[in-house]
């Protein structure tokens, strides 16, 4: 018997930390707000849309941002708050389905083809999840409806903000094929750039190309875009995916080179790594640490352990180790990293473990 078709939402809130903090503070509504730091070497998390009118966007220098809106309001993020936000707009999402996917705090994929609420369409479903949304959070959400994740994840930007947009059964190759290259989810600046220089410019581009020809000049990924140009992406809706990673990482206000600052800045960081995962009751057993140069020259060290790291000091030590590797420094650094992954729920290195890292 043939599997029934999906029926796919996803759910992105519209500039989420900006937009709570205009809502908790009505002093911001209407002008160009941005979460982060506006010192030299701040980074922006998130601008309101007020921001991105002048080329404001997350991620983007705080510098270069004052460049392009001098008149910009630089507000300290609040991240229990968002937590909170999101764990409140989450239970609305149960009402609806038990197959909620969370990518972040501010956007998920819901498989809705159960119909746990007993709506009509999922077109009906987004708008009442985006209408309690807004009743009980004030804020206000986006939504794509379509039969897989990629092509509702493609059509949640369509109608941005508070809007939504349906690609419905049928529609997805054409829709795809008229979509810039740079909006593909998967399709980094990188990748961009290749795939530009290849004279693939919009999903038509990329529709035209073989197999063979994406393979060879993409890997792995190559089957990845082959089918995304027709439309076709076969993963479900996973509610117990596992998060792969948590790290954490500061940019100084100058650039360091005294080896004790740097192993005093790593260990800081370690610490709040260690804090989330111990939160979150799981543990890695690799750590990177990641070295950015003054010249924006980036290196990365990793050690894998033999079983998953628990205990704090022992992360310490480690992330130590690959700090004093990177010695003698080719140039200051102004930005570091730290970073576990490969997460395990057994088999644990607790305190017999300093005798590996000796």
């Amino acid at each position: 018997m043939e599997s029934p078709l999906r029926k796919i939402i996803h759910i992105d809130m519209d500039a989420f930390y900006a937009s709570v903090e205009q809502r908790d503070d009505p002093s911001l509504r209407g002008r160009p707000v941005v979460v982060g730091s506006p010192a030299a070497r701040g980074v922006i998390a998130a601008a309101s849309y007020e921001a991105r009118t002048f080329g404001v966007r997350s991620a983007m220098p705080s510098s270069t941002a004052l460049r392009k809106c001098p008149e910009l309001v630089f507000v300290p993020h609040r991240f229990e708050v968002y937590r909170a936000v999101s764990r409140q707009i989450h239970g609305i999402f149960a009402d609806y389905t038990d197959l909620i996917e969370p990518l972040s705090l501010d956007e998920a994929y819901l498989d809705v083809t159960a119909n746990k609420a007993h709506v009509e369409t999922a077109t009906q479903t987004a708008r009442l999840i985006r209408e309690r949304i807004l009743a009980e959070t004030r804020l206000t959400a986006s939504a794509g409806i379509s039969y897989n994740k990629f092509l509702a994840k493609m059509a949640s930007d369509q109608n941005k903000p508070n809007g939504q947009f349906v690609v419905a059964p049928g529609k997805g190759e054409a829709f795809v094929q008229t979509l810039p290259i740079g909006r593909f989810y998967g399709v980094g600046e990188k990748t961009e750039a290749r795939m530009k220089a290849l004279g693939i410019h919009t999903g038509e581009d990329l529709h035209r190309q073989s197999l063979p020809f994406l393979q060879q000049h993409f890997g792995k990924s190559g089957g990845w875009f082959y089918g995304i140009a027709r439309g076709v992406d076969e993963r479900p809706v996973n509610p117990d995916r596992e998060r792969k990673s948590s790290g954490s990482e500061t940019t100084f206000a100058e650039d360091l080179s005294d080896r004790a600052r740097l192993e005093a800045e790593i260990e800081a960081l370690a610490d709040k790594v260690t804090a989330w995962c111990r939160q979150a009751k799981a543990y890695g057993r690799t750590v990177t640490v990641k070295i950015k140069y003054a010249d924006f020259q980036q290196a990365t060290r990793s050690r894998s352990m033999p079983g998953a790291i628990t205990d704090g000091a022992i992360l310490k030590g480690l992330c130590r180790d690959l700090v004093g590797s990177v010695f003698p420094l080719r140039a200051g650094v102004r930005l570091l990293g730290v970073t576990v992954s490969n997460f395990e729920a057994s088999d644990p290195i607790t305190q017999a473990q300093p005798a590996l890292i000796a």
